[in-house]
């Protein structure tokens, strides 16, 4: 963990330590970047929506560090001895934030109706699912086509929020009236938003667990430039700093301040990696030999040292080794202009112009963007940047509307949860840029995540994955780039922020601000 304390912030460690009572009341202020496109969690899934909307909207579990499942609208579980069969038993006093009561039918209709519909990654797992039915209000039953291991992992609430069928059953999901003010059963209600200045979470006090939250107010501060950004902590306007909110070079000078505490916990079940989509249905970067070019032309310890600060690491394929079966035993990518260059050469590439798409979220990723530009400049690779807004990205990808891309998505704990997505070619749909988005289609790869996703031992899983992932490094379906470490910084007396393994994504339910 990083962690930087000042005399003042041990001093802040002692009190707690002898009075460690949470403390009610307060707001707290924090950093939310880039703006929310919306705060649907059932239909939108990035990362800034996921942030604001996880203290609105729940799930069924939480998980803690080790990746172990805890409840939350489930007070337990019961699984069968042959794996097939998961038994939730719900809270019975919980109420959404319009005062109507969360059931068992809302569970039914949130898995089995709308996120089928709307949320790709979690459609995967689903289809591993033979029936959910609910034999009485507090009562859900998952049965099982056949045994899933990772299957008690896809119940955080960024997986598999809860929707109100009340609100929902029936109509047009994408234009439902209420995906403007969110109804969940978190511990925090909506309550404003103004586009381009904040989004305020207020208390919710019929909140299920008692004395719980003990903040009265979440105000998420919106400051589209990343300088900003830091003087506000500096200046005291904020108090929380979420991964990704300041440029990587003002990491460390920012962690020292008096009073302020970082770490890089809260993650774990995230493990973000990112890479470049690669459109594989036309242009050059359908032919194997320009993706592989891609690769070797990059110069990832450059991005990695002299624009994360030292917060990644290399990227080695589709598995981040912080997930369950990584395996290095794969081509490695070095940085070889040459290779890149007789790749080129081979596939009998005469500069067609390609259109490299950054990711909006600020001036690192402007800045990888146009040092990448400049690697495959330099190998001969004809690139034009195409620049767009938060919105604008998302349509294009979700589009096709591309040939090379940023992004980087979260792994959650197992391939078969957050990496198949991207490349099973039964996850090819326009609409989402959160699936097969770059139209890789290879039936083998496909057959290789079925098998691993339902073998019962962990020796058979980590077999099947190994070969699924030197397959795919050798295809190159997507140019992988940094497994990212994203550190949260914070005032020293905002306690109990990171809590879960999906860190400031949950972590207010139990966040309080010592006095």
């Amino acid at each position: 963990m990083l962690t930087r304390l000042t005399t003042l912030a041990a001093a802040l460690l002692v009190s707690t330590a002898l009075n460690a009572e949470p403390v009610t009341g307060g707001r707290a202020n924090v950093v939310i970047q880039p703006e929310p496109p919306s705060l649907m969690m059932g239909l939108v899934q990035n990362g800034p929506t996921q942030m604001v909307a996880g203290q609105i909207y729940e799930g069924l579990l939480r998980y803690d560090q080790k990746l172990q499942p805890m409840p939350q609208l489930a007070k337990s579980w019961d699984v069968s001895e042959d794996g097939l069969t998961y038994t939730f038993h719900l809270h019975d006093n919980v109420k959404w934030h319009d005062g109507k009561p969360f059931t068992s039918a809302d569970v039914v209709f949130s898995a089995d109706v709308f996120l089928r519909e709307t949320h790709a990654r979690l459609r995967t797992s689903l289809e591993h699912v033979e029936s959910i039915t609910a034999p009485d209000d507090t009562t859900v039953i998952f049965k099982l086509k056949e045994p899933f291991g990772p299957f008690l992992g896809i119940f955080e609430a960024g997986t598999m929020p809860m929707v109100p069928k009340h609100i929902y059953e029936g109509t047009e999901y994408k234009s439902n009236p209420a995906n403007n003010t969110p109804i969940g059963t978190g511990p925090f209600k909506f309550k404003e938003w103004v586009k381009g200045s904040h989004i305020l979470l207020t208390k919710n006090e019929d909140y299920y667990e008692e004395g719980k939250p003990y903040l009265d107010e979440i105000y998420w501060h919106i400051i589209p430039d990343a300088a900003s950004r830091a003087v506000a902590y500096e200046t005291g306007v904020v108090d929380i700093l979420p991964g990704g909110s300041i440029e990587n070079f003002d990491v460390q000078r920012v962690s020292e301040m008096e009073n302020t505490c970082i770490t890089d916990k809260g993650w774990e079940y995230f493990g973000p990696l990112s890479w470049m989509w690669l459109n594989n249905r036309e242009g050059p970067t359908a032919d194997k030999r320009f993706r592989q070019a891609v690769m070797y032309a990059m110069d990832r310890n450059f991005a990695r040292d002299a624009l994360w600060n030292g917060l990644g690491k290399v990227a080695k394929g589709p598995v981040s080794s912080s997930t369950r079966f990584f395996s290095d035993e794969v081509t490695n990518y070095d940085y070889d202009p040459e290779k890149a260059k007789a790749l080129l050469a081979e596939m009998g590439y005469k500069g067609e112009t390609v259109r490299l798409l950054p990711l909006p979220y600020g001036e690192t990723w402007q800045r990888w963007a146009e040092a990448v530009k400049q690697n495959l400049d330099e190998v001969g690779i004809n690139v034009e940047l195409v620049s767009t807004d938060v919105a604008g990205w998302n349509q294009k990808l979700a589009e096709w509307d591309y040939d090379i891309a940023f992004t980087y998505l979260y792994q959650y704990g197992d391939p078969a949860l957050g990496v198949a997505r991207t490349y099973l070619s039964t996850n090819i749909a326009k609409g989402s840029q959160w699936n097969n988005v770059e139209g890789y289609d290879n039936k083998e790869v496909d057959a290789l995540f079925d098998k691993a996703a339902v073998a019962v031992t962990a020796e058979e899983r980590q077999k099947l994955y190994t070969e699924v992932q030197q397959k795919l490094v050798d295809d190159v379906p997507v140019a992988w780039l940094l497994e990212l470490g994203f550190p949260t910084i914070y005032r020293c007396n905002v306690k109990d922020l990171v809590t879960t393994a999906i860190g400031v994504n949950d972590g207010f339910k139990n966040a309080y601000i010592e006095k």
